[in-house]
């Protein structure tokens, strides 16, 4: 990756495009190296100009923002990270997303420090999402009356990483992490590196997901 983190915005409306590319100009380690007006263009500018970071709306003409990250995941080679910009109505849509490959998501009146600690976590990376609105959109899945499933592989972990793996669920930083369990930061970061491997998980977002569908985690887990 080159010092400047490179972003391709994807979004149909030309003036939200327009308000990024206005906020991100005065960044000196960000530059926005392409725009896409669809999920077609966005799937073709990624294959172009190999950007760091995608931010990609969900409802687009040609190609939805759904069917594009997965485009663009699945394709051979190094994927740019995916940022999933979205509102409350398309809380179902976000959680595709999020299985689908997306690195984390955003409301799209996020406040402007949070969408620059999205693109540079992303970058880095990690991933970030806000875990208010991760509570919100989970517990529209797990109160439905369809039984989650449970994944065989979480067998696989040890009762530290199982426990490591709830942590990841409310949010925390692997700083936190070690933190809450009187560790170093390293082996913090150890465990969750043990944990995405075993369960075949590309990222932090993942983890989160699979903790919930699987019932490790439900809404009223969180502190």
């Amino acid at each position: 990756m080159s010092t400047r983190i490179r972003v391709l915005l994807a979004d149909d409306e030309r003036l939200v495009r327009a308000g990024f590319r206005m906020i991100l100009a005065g960044e000196p380690d960000i530059t926005v190296v392409a725009e896409a007006a669809d999920g077609r263009e966005a799937v073709d500018a990624v294959r172009r100009v190999h950007p760091d970071v995608v931010l990609m709306d969900i409802r687009m003409p040609e190609l939805d923002g759904l069917a594009a990250t997965r485009r663009i995941v699945d394709a051979p080679g190094d994927a740019p990270r995916i940022i999933v910009l979205t509102t409350f109505d398309l809380d179902e849509y976000v959680f595709e997303a999020l299985r689908s490959g997306a690195s984390g998501f955003l409301l799209k009146d996020a406040p402007e420090r949070q969408l620059l600690a999205a693109i540079r976590a992303a970058a880095d990376g990690g991933s970030m999402f806000a875990p208010a609105v991760t509570g919100r959109l989970i517990e529209r899945f797990t109160t439905r009356p369809d039984p989650l499933r449970r994944r065989p592989d979480l067998g696989r972990l040890t009762p530290r990483e199982l426990e490591v793996l709830h942590l990841i669920a409310e949010g925390l930083s692997n700083g936190e992490i070690a933190a809450r369990l009187v560790v170093t930061e390293h082996t913090a970061k150890t465990h969750v590196a043990h944990i995405l491997d075993k369960l075949g998980l590309r990222d932090r977002v993942q983890a989160v997901v699979v903790a919930y569908e699987s019932g490790l985690v439900t809404p009223g887990d969180i502190r």
